[in-house]
């Protein structure tokens, strides 16, 4: 969690660990989760991306830290998280990462959201 939220004002804390197939998923999903800033001013959150312990150096772990002042805010804060985690990795399955990194008909240059070369 970032240092500057001092822990008695937020002391309600959780740390969430999503695990994705490849580390451009990862990033992917925390690219698009964290456009949507937090609702309440008594909840504060960060997005990461880590490896494993036990494996790779590839990170493929999306870390969010969540800290807020009251364990009802907390909690209202994560169930919303988890319904737009929900949605985006439905878009992703739906979309499949294969189709856009195989070979396609026509050209992929400026498509919106598409990394060239991860």
């Amino acid at each position: 969690m970032a240092k500057d939220s001092a822990p008695q004002e937020f002391p309600c804390t959780l740390t969430l660990s999503i695990p994705f197939p490849t580390a451009h998923l990862a990033r992917t999903a925390s690219q698009a989760l964290a456009v949507d800033a937090e609702l309440s001013p008594l909840v504060r959150r960060s997005f990461s991306t880590t490896s494993s312990e036990s494996s790779s150096t590839e990170e493929r772990i999306l870390k969010v830290d969540y800290a807020a002042t009251t364990n009802r805010m907390l909690r209202v804060a994560v169930n919303g998280f988890f319904e737009s985690l929900g949605v985006v990795l439905g878009v992703m399955r739906e979309l499949d990462v294969d189709v856009v990194q195989g070979e396609v008909e026509g050209d992929l240059k400026g498509v919106q959201g598409l990394e060239v070369g991860v």
